[in-house]
């Protein structure tokens, strides 16, 4: 009687172990598909800045560029 009752806890035992390890499988799975949601937003955002930073260079870059030849017109003008 010892033996099955034994056997029985033992079996009980097993299949919460089993259940707890599903649970535990599908909340891992839960966790990293939001890791990587998150993860695909927060680069999508990082593109979003690199571009708009790389827009405002090349705006920076384009009034430099018409100063200094507004200022060396300006040098050869004076010159003559």
């Amino acid at each position: 009687m010892r033996k099955i009752a034994l056997v029985a806890a033992a079996s009980a035992a097993a299949l919460s172990l089993a259940a707890c390890s599903e649970a535990t499988e599908e909340s891992a799975e839960d966790t990293v598909e939001g890791a990587m949601a998150d993860t695909e937003a927060n680069a999508e955002a990082a593109g979003d800045e690199v571009a708009e930073t790389a827009a405002e260079v090349d705006a920076a870059t384009d009034n430099a560029e018409a100063e200094m030849e507004a200022e060396v017109v300006e040098e050869m003008n004076e010159a003559e």
